[in-house]
């Protein structure tokens, strides 16, 4: 298994790996599966500024976790939310963990202090992977959305990603670590 950066070309299999989330399941909020060609365009909106990491093996996508902004005011510039999907297929085989290993190196390259991720209720499979991964529970945001025909609970986890300096420097861009010999470190930190 090798990680790389993802691509706008991976758009549909990483739209076919998203696609049970959103259709099978209420892991996603969205309703309708996004195709390939918008799975591409998230990938160039958010690779702008944080990584968007794919797992894969012989050429076949075995999963993906992205960072995103966690709000748009300024103060919120050291945080992100993060993200990770694997293909059924290679569920349990570690993939998410070496996807999260990656991610969190890299966001702490750039300089993120926090991370988050919301968890869609039930969800006991992400719950244990999370807090395996160091995230501790803030809250719930109860009957937050609804879907399949029920309302649904939000579990928000946090984990810290850097030690919370006093006037810390903004995080730098995705581009702008991109040729550091640091983050390839940080990118296969995960494959061990």
């Amino acid at each position: 298994m090798r990680i790389r950066l993802a691509s706008p070309a991976d758009g549909p299999h990483l739209a076919a790996i998203y696609r049970p989330a959103v259709i099978d399941h209420a892991t996603s909020f969205e309703l309708e599966p996004p195709d390939g060609a918008e799975m591409g365009r998230r990938v160039i909106a958010l690779s702008a500024r944080t990584p968007w990491l794919v797992a894969e093996e012989a050429d076949h996508l075995l999963g993906y976790a992205y960072a995103s902004p966690h709000r748009e005011r300024p103060a919120y510039a050291w945080s992100v939310e993060v993200s990770a999907y694997v293909d059924p297929a290679a569920h349990r085989l570690g993939v998410g963990r070496a996807l999260y290993l990656s991610l969190i190196a890299i966001l702490r390259l750039q300089g993120f202090q926090s991370g988050y991720a919301g968890i869609a209720l039930p969800n006991p499979a992400s719950i244990a992977f999370h807090e395996a991964m160091g995230f501790l529970l803030v809250g719930t945001y109860h009957r937050v959305g609804y879907k399949h025909g029920e309302w649904r609970d939000v579990r928000w986890y946090e984990r810290s990603l850097g030690d919370h300096p006093g006037d810390p420097p903004i995080p730098r861009p995705l581009p702008a670590v991109v040729q550091e010999p640091a983050f390839v470190r940080a990118l296969t930190s995960g494959i061990r």
